[in-house]
C-alpha cells in the first residue's frame, strides 16, 4: 500500500462507517497485488462481533491486471459493451473486470458459508470491499497455515482430511477454489479456515476445471507431506472429479 493509495483505500470503507456497520478502521493487516486487508471495529451490538476483516480491492491504477484466463473461462458477461471492453482490456473493461471479481468472491463466500464450509462469515459488500468475520483475536489475525508448526502425528492428518472435505464440499456446490494453498488457509484454535475466493470457478462451465481442482489438491498434499502424511493427489482429485461428473457428490 503506497502513501498515495492509502487515503483512497480508507475512503472505500466510508459506506460501512456511514451505515454503522463498522465504527472504526483500526489497522492495516496485510497487502497483496490485488487487495489490502484492514481490521475494523464492528458497529452495532458489541456482544456479537468485536472486529471485522475488510478486504479492500485496490484501485485499478495500483493493481496488476493478472493473467486470469483459466478463471474467467465460462464466466458470463451479459452486456455486449462490457464483454468487448473486458476483451480489449480498456479502462472501462478493467473496471468491469474488478467488479466481477469482487461480486464473484462475495457471492461464493456467502454460498459456501451457508453450505457449512470452513470460510469466514461474510457480512457485507459495497462493490469494492468485502466485509467479513475476523479470524483471530484482539492481539492480531490468525496466521496462515504456511507459518504454523503442527503437532504430529495426528494433527496434520486431521487437518488435511478437513481441508479435503472442504474441497469436496466446494465441488458438491459447483465451486473449485482455483488457488488453494497454505497461503490462503488460516489456522486458529486448531481449526482451518479457507479464504480468498475471487478466482473460484464453476466446474460446470469452465474447461480448465479439473486442472484447477488437481492443483488445489496437490498444493495441500505437498504441504502435509512435510509432516509425513501420505496422500496421492492424482488419486484424490481423480476420484473427486469422477464422483462430481457422475452426480454423486
Amino acid at each position: 500500500m503506497t502513501r498515495d493509495e492509502q487515503p483512497i483505500l480508507y475512503a472505500m470503507l466510508d459506506s460501512f462507517l456511514d451505515s454503522g456497520t463498522i465504527s472504526e478502521v483500526m489497522e492495516f493487516v496485510k497487502g497483496g497485488k490485488e487487495a489490502t486487508v484492514f481490521r475494523c471495529r464492528a458497529g452495532g451490538d458489541p456482544s456479537r462481533d468485536k472486529f471485522y476483516a475488510a478486504k479492500v480491492y485496490r484501485p485499478r491504477k495500483y493493481r496488476r491486471f493478472r493473467n486470469d484466463a483459466p478463471y474467467q473461462n465460462g464466466r458470463v458477461i451479459l452486456s455486449a459493451r462490457a464483454r468487448r471492453a473486458v476483451a480489449k482490456r480498456t479502462s472501462f473493461g478493467q473496471e468491469v473486470h474488478q467488479g466481477l471479481w469482487v461480486a464473484a468472491e462475495y457471492e461464493t463466500q456467502r454460498m459456501l458459508f451457508a453450505a457449512g464450509c470452513d470460510v469466514p462469515r461474510p457480512v457485507a459488500c459495497n462493490g469494492d470491499v468485502i466485509l467479513m468475520e475476523w479470524i483471530g483475536d484482539a492481539d492480531g489475525p490468525a496466521p496462515q497455515l504456511k507459518d504454523v508448526k503442527l503437532q504430529p502425528p495426528h494433527e496434520p492428518r486431521a487437518l488435511l482430511d478437513r481441508l479435503l472435505r472442504n474441497v469436496e464440499l466446494l465441488l458438491a456446490h459447483n465451486r473449485i477454489h482455483g488457488d488453494l494453498s497454505p497461503f490462503n488457509v488460516l489456522y486458529w484454535n486448531r481449526r482451518v479456515t479457507l479464504i480468498d475466493f475471487p478466482q473460484s470457478v464453476d466446474p460446470r462451465m469452465n474447461g480448465e476445471s479439473y486442472m484447477l481442482l488437481y492443483r488445489d489438491v496437490d498444493n495441500l498434499c505437498r504441504h502435509f507431506a512435510k509432516y509425513g502424511v501420505e496422500a496421492n493427489a492424482n488419486r484424490i482429485a481423480g476420484r473427486l472429479w469422477e464422483r462430481f461428473v457422475r452426480g454423486e457428490l
